[in-house]
């Protein structure tokens, strides 16, 4: 699973004019789930995000993570996150999972994330095409990689 974590003062997601998931503040997740993925995939991104120290303490610094913050987390599908631009300038998306892997481990992701942040989360559509909007905190901007494990 790759995800790319943008802190956000706010975000949300609208699909065909409804807006589907917003917060106010804290994270946007943007994942994109491999054909190989499996739990422990899910276990060691979901918790690796809400353990990131991305928010300032007291004193300004970035030393809360969103759980100690309080912020809210939108996670939205992309599979082309999953792009490989190896070859010519038409990216492959053989690395992407087909949404009958997806959708399970994309489900098993976002309720993983749920119960370690302790409330809900807010979500896309999975296979929607969506609009993101965001304003970008910082801007703070992090890519995770289970596989690469960084």
């Amino acid at each position: 699973m790759r995800a790319v974590l943008q802190r956000v003062s706010r975000a949300s997601v609208t699909v065909e004019g409804r807006v589907s998931g917003s917060i106010a503040g804290g994270l946007l997740v943007l994942v994109g789930v491999a054909a190989d993925d499996a739990d422990d995939d899910i276990a060691w991104l979901a918790g690796k995000i809400v353990q990131q120290k991305l928010f300032a303490d007291e004193t300004g610094r970035m030393n809360l993570s969103v759980v100690e913050s309080g912020g809210g987390v939108l996670v939205v599908s992309q599979f082309t996150l999953l792009a490989s631009t190896r070859k010519g300038t038409k990216p492959s998306w053989h690395r992407a999972a087909g949404p009958e892997v997806a959708v399970p481990l994309y489900e098993a992701f976002v309720r993983k994330m749920e119960k370690l942040l302790g409330r809900s989360v807010a979500t896309g559509e999975f296979g929607a095409m969506m609009e993101v909007a965001l304003v970008n905190d910082g801007p703070v901007t992090l890519v995770l990689d289970s596989r690469l494990r960084e």
